[in-house]
């Protein structure tokens, strides 16, 4: 499959939030002793940061695809199912990550802006980029193909 789009956007935010609370445990694991507990929560935000580091949208043929980091967790959508397409902002408190909104399914790792994509099936989802308009100019692009 040939790729049409593709765009990576890395959350540097939720890097250095995820780095500095591992250090902190760390720190706190050297001062006090062996503490499983942390070191569980050591594990998890270890495994967090790297599924969840970055945000990667590509458009191929015949699909849309939504990945994080190295691609376990991930979504595709046909592009024949896609109806609509529009450029939003989201509220602050929707958050990062993948988060349920008033709007569908939130996939975002950094800033406020997305593309609503909107289903023939009537559900909508969002994906969070830096780049609102060059993916929604792609996705049109694709659709009209």
């Amino acid at each position: 499959m040939s790729k049409q789009y593709e765009h990576t956007q890395v959350g540097y935010l939720i890097i250095v939030a995820m780095v500095t609370t591992m250090v902190l445990i760390s720190i706190i694991l050297a001062t006090s002793g062996l503490n499983w507990i942390a070191i569980g929560v050591l594990v998890i935000i270890a495994i967090a940061l790297v599924l969840f580091s970055s945000l990667t949208v590509v458009i191929c043929e015949e699909e849309l695809e939504v990945r994080f980091g190295p691609g376990l967790v991930r979504k595709r959508i046909k592009l024949d199912e896609i109806e609509s397409c529009k450029v939003v902002k989201n509220r602050w408190f929707y958050g990062w990550g993948i988060r349920l909104t008033p709007h569908g399914v939130l996939y975002n790792v950094s800033g406020f802006h997305a593309v609503e994509i909107k289903l023939r099936t009537g559900k909508q989802f969002r994906i969070g980029t830096d780049v609102p308009q060059d993916l929604e100019a792609a996705i049109q692009k694709s659709l009209s193909n």
